[in-house]
Order: structure tokens, then sequence, then C-alpha cells
């Protein structure tokens, strides 16, 4: 069976759009007491019937604490800097009734432009079954999807399997994204014993997902860490927790959690079932029609690590998706 080993084995075969714009061939040589961070950022409209202008490098700000840093490029992701790897990740813990749902993925598909690289997997079992790697020929990504199996193991956790596909993923000067369709409940990590609280003190006692799972935070970092930005789409899986309100509300708020720290989105229609992924689909592509690489300097520490970051702007209409933090080399 293929693995996620198989992308990047593969990964130089595959149609890969080379990022040649003006971020590598206009890089400015940051002060000796600075580092460069690059990142990706989405300009989103406030009202999603008007129009968003252009923005410029000077409206885009940059604040670490109380002090801006100094924003030194901003390119569109369009026309020669277009190039985005994206992967589609599905939970094999859904239920399979999202078969319909999935025909509007694959239109979906076929609509993204020939910069847009796409590859197919399955999560299951803590890691990705990568059915289709990186590929420019859009019909082959289709013909990758289907149905999920509907089926559980001890080891089904979205935010692992996560992991292990961003941690394998080759850098490049070009977008990365990842488009889950998952219910986000944890179900290897769904039990953890607690002390009772109130009442005769029984000692630690087991409870069904106390709270949102552990690995969203490691998921959530880790793609900061190597600037990839995660978006799901939300869809209901099988068994007990799949039919738990309390279960669901805790694995849509780790989707939304990630998708909100690495500056992409959750859609959903909170948690019930989505009767049409369309206009989710729209929404997300408008998302990607809008998005920039932003080049700052920021100061490095004695150790290199995530520092917390603002990217904002005071254009009207105007609201930018960014990472919470970004990843910045040690001080040399």
């Amino acid at each position: 069976m293929r693995n996620s080993k198989m992308l990047w084995a593969l990964l130089g075969t595959a149609c890969v759009f080379a990022f040649t714009g003006q971020i590598l061939s206009a890089q400015q040589k940051a002060p000796s007491s600075t580092a460069q961070v690059h990142v990706v950022i989405t300009d989103m409209s406030v009202r999603a019937d008007s129009e968003l202008p252009r923005l410029r490098p000077d409206e885009v700000k940059v604040k670490q604490g109380k002090t801006f840093l100094q924003v030194t490029q901003l390119i569109p992701a369009q026309g020669d800097n277009a190039a985005l790897q994206l992967m589609i990740l599905i939970d094999d813990t859904l239920d399979p009734v999202i078969g319909g749902n999935l025909n509007e993925l694959k239109e979906f598909i076929k609509a993204q432009p020939p910069s847009t690289v796409i590859g197919i997997g399955y999560m299951s079992s803590a890691s990705v079954n990568i059915v289709q790697n990186f590929t420019a020929d859009h019909e082959l990504a289709v013909k990758a999807v289907r149905l999920p199996r509907g089926g559980l193991s001890t080891m089904d956790s979205p935010y692992l399997s996560l992991i292990s596909l961003v941690k394998g993923w080759p850098q490049q000067n070009v977008r990365r994204e990842v488009l889950m369709l998952s219910d986000g409940i944890d179900r290897l990590r769904g039990e953890k014993p607690a002390p009772s609280r109130l009442g005769p003190n029984y000692g630690p006692t087991y409870h069904s997902m106390p709270t949102i799972s552990v690995d969203a935070n490691s998921a959530s970092e880790i793609s900061q860490r190597y600037n990839v930005i995660v978006h799901s789409l939300y869809a209901v899986g099988v068994g007990r927790a799949g039919r738990s309100s309390w279960d669901l509300q805790l694995g849509l708020g780790g989707l939304s959690k990630i998708a909100d720290e690495t500056g992409g989105e959750c859609y959903s229609l909170s948690t019930s079932t989505l009767v049409s992924f369309k206009p989710y689909l729209e929404r997300f592509q408008r998302t990607l029609d809008n998005q920039y690489y932003l080049v700052f300097l920021a100061t490095p520490k004695k150790n290199a690590g995530l520092q917390r970051v603002r990217i904002e702007t005071e254009v009207s209409n105007s609201e930018i998706a960014a990472p919470d933090n970004v990843w910045v080399p040690a001080a040399k």
C-alpha cells in the first residue's frame, strides 16, 4: 500500500511549478541583526459583496508586541508567482454518504489553473495513504478521489496524520496548502483519565474526549514551522463519537484551531452535515485567488523558533488571514 513517503520519493518526477518570481530575484539582504521571514497571507473581504483592492507593501503591518517590523516585499501569488501545491486529505472515518459532495470536490479540482498541482491522500491509523502524488493533470487527481471507507481503527487521529504529512513535505518556494475533509475527532486519544472534582473522590476516571486533542496543538505548530496553511471542510464521521454532540464540538474545535492559527479557514455549518460542499469550495477558491507572499525582517533569538506576530491592514473591506507564529532562524 502506498503511503506518504511515496509522495516525496516521486515528487521530483511530478509536474511541480518552480517559483521563479520576484521573491527570488529581488530578495534583499537583511541586516546582520535581523532575519528575513517569508510567509503566505490571504486578503479576505470583510463584506463578500465588495471587491478587494490589490494590497501595497505599505498597507500591510507586521507587529510583534508593541514593535512594528519592517516589511520588505509583498508579492501577489498570481501570474509567474501563482505556483501552488495543494494536498487534499480525506478522513477515512467519514460517513460514505458524502459521496454526492465528492462530485462537487471533483469539479473544484478540475477547475484549478495549470499552476496548481494537486495530491490526494486518505487519513487513517495516524498516517496518510497517498493515492495520487502531486500532479498538474487534474483529471488524474479526480480519478484518485474515492468514497471514504467509513471504518474505524484504534489509531485514528487526523492530527497525527497531518503531522506525518507536513514533516515529510519537501520545502519549496511555492505556496503549500492542505484541505482536510474530516470531523476532527481524535479517536486515538479520545479517552483520558481525569480526577473527579465534585462529590466523593473516586480517583481518576475516564472521559470521552475531555478537551480538544493535544495533537491539534502539535499539528498547528508543525504546520506553522514549515509554512503550510491548513484549511478544513467539516464532514461527519461514523461510530458513536460521530453521533456524540460533545465529541463533534471538540472535533470541530480542533479543526478550527489549526485553520485559524496557520492562516487558513474551517468551512462548516456548525456540526451539521453539509447539504452541499459547493458554496464552501467557492469561498476556498476566493481564498486561493487573493494570497500574497510577504517578506519582513524579524529579530533572531539565541535559538531558532516560532515567534508570535500579528499581520494586519487598515485597508477598507480587507482582513488578513495569516499564521499566528512565524519561524525565525537563530541569531548568527
